[in-house]
């Protein structure tokens, strides 16, 4: 009864609106090519959204590397291939870096008051001043690497103790202790570790319900006219518990730091700098706790997700590739033959290691799909009309896997980054899990630091394999649902302490 209602509701309200999306299709206009939708829905029946990257992969393969379809009330772009990503994201950035106003991400960005959801505007250039200069700098992310080295070691130390008492060690559940305990300190210098299970457990629960709430069905993104629905359907009402739970839980952090008694530490954590930027009153705008708790949130959810999710998909690989494993580890137990670990300085000239990760961003990046950007003007990419108000997709996943840029690009081969050129950090876009351009993500740096100290560190001390009774072939890739791409399911291994020579 209740999906029949909601039918007749849409057919009401948009019945109305179908000439005007005829229009818009009309021979006036040469749109990209692409799928057929149905009235009113248009191809929202064709879309998973699930595991949107390959959905719309498959789309490519039919249409092309630029192909567009309606969600909804909604006209989207969508790009898959180095050379259009490059026009998108360099060339005509402009015009694309601005982004659409969204449910979920409006209400838990305080509207648009964050770094990663704001439209392009005189804020988000101060924004983005803000974070680039005071919060994620190369010298502020050296400045947190003692809280690195140390969650570093106490994950060391467990698993050498589960290494000891042979017990299979869940991997993905380890590396996101270890990466919402490191970011915890990082942001507001507190640790929600094992120590503190109840915190732990609540933190962790608010991350993954602020994820859902991103990824969330709202019919206000795709049927505004309708958004009303939203409350029938139960989602608004979840979207603001959520935002309400998320809201106290930065409004103690940032009380604690208001009240603090106790002597703080020599380095400042985030909010810390947010607050004294605050009272110092050096930018275009006034920063308000509301600014400062939309900054923690984008801190929070990228920086926690993406880090963990990078080390599991390169420990992935590598029990499926034993010969790459001893590649990588042989490298990393020359450079600190005599130290017992790992440091930061160490890990500059480690060119195999690097190249494993950057395999690892080509086929498995962090976000497969870039968060979703709005056109601001009529434009044409390779001879199609793009209006404005268009929302564009770059399905990077897809791009790391195209056969036109990558040769055998299905195979974890890392050496093919040996001698190449090719980097991450948006001038190549052949690889591009962190972004190009104006929007880019400002938080890179740390990200990096925070995952490859963990990789190294674990490949360096620990000989991994598989539980007995588990082949490599056991071993899937499947991805649960979600902005940043975590395995389906956790990837469980055992480990032995190298004492041996290379």
């Amino acid at each position: 009864m209740f999906l029949l209602l909601c039918f007749i509701l849409i057919t009401i309200f948009l019945i109305f609106r179908l000439s005007k999306c005829w229009r818009k299709s009309s021979p006036q206009f040469r749109l990209p090519p692409g799928p057929k939708g149905l009235p009113l829905i248009g191809n929202l029946h064709q879309f998973d959204p699930l595991k949107p990257h390959i959905c719309l992969a498959k789309l490519g393969k039919i249409y092309g590397p630029i192909s567009s379809l309606r969600l909804g009330n909604v006209p989207f772009i969508v790009v898959q291939s180095a050379k259009i990503a490059k026009e998108i994201l360099q060339t005509q950035d402009l015009n694309f870096c601005s982004r659409p106003s969204t449910a979920g991400a409006q209400r838990l960005s305080y509207n648009g008051l964050d770094m990663a959801f704001n439209p392009y505007n005189e804020y988000s250039k101060e924004m983005r001043k803000l974070c680039s200069v005071h919060l994620f700098s190369s010298k502020q992310v050296h400045s947190f690497s003692p809280i690195r080295e140390d969650e570093v070691s106490k994950m060391m130390h467990k698993v050498s103790s589960l290494s000891h008492a042979s017990q299979i060690i869940n991997l993905s559940e380890l590396l996101m202790s270890y990466t919402s305990s490191n970011i915890s300190r990082i942001a507001f210098g507190k640790s929600y570790g094992d120590d503190d299970e109840s915190e732990r457990r609540r933190f962790n629960r608010l991350l993954n319900e602020a994820q859902a709430m991103f990824v969330a069905f709202f019919f206000s993104d795709y049927f505004p006219s309708i958004g009303c629905l939203d409350k029938l359907t139960g989602q608004a009402s979840r979207l603001e518990k959520t935002f309400k739970e998320l809201d106290g839980f930065y409004e103690e952090i940032i009380k604690d730091h208001l009240h603090a008694t106790n002597p703080k530490s020599q380095e400042e954590d985030l909010v810390d700098i947010l607050l004294r930027l605050m009272k110092e009153r050096s930018f275009t705008f006034d920063l308000t706790l509301d600014n400062i708790k939309a900054v923690l949130m984008d801190v929070i959810v990228a920086g926690t997700d993406t880090s963990a999710a990078l080390v599991v998909w390169v420990m992935t690989e590598l029990i499926k590739n034993p010969n790459v494993m001893r590649k990588v580890q042989e490298e990393l137990r020359n450079a600190a033959r005599n130290k017992g670990y790992i440091t930061e300085n160490d890990l500059t000239n480690l060119e195999y290691f690097k190249a494993v990760v950057k395999e690892t961003f080509r086929i498995h990046p962090g976000t497969p799909l870039l968060v979703v950007r709005e056109t601001q003007k009529k434009c044409t990419i390779e001879g199609y009309d793009i209006l404005p108000g268009t929302l564009v997709f770059v399905n990077v996943w897809a791009i790391g896997r195209d056969p036109e840029s990558w040769r055998d690009p299905e195979i974890f081969k890392p050496e093919r980054f040996l001698g190449s050129s090719i980097d991450f950090k948006g001038q190549d876009f052949e690889l591009i899990p962190f972004g190009a351009g104006r929007r880019i993500c400002p938080g890179m740096l740390l990200g990096l630091a925070n995952s490859e100290l963990a990789l190294a560190n674990l490949l360096f001390s620990f000989d991994w394999e598989l539980p007995d009774g588990v082949t490599k072939e056991d071993i899937d890739t499947d991805t649960l649902p979600g902005i940043t791409m975590h395995k389906k399911n956790s990837l469980c291994l055992q480990a032995r302490k190298f004492s041996g020579s290379v």
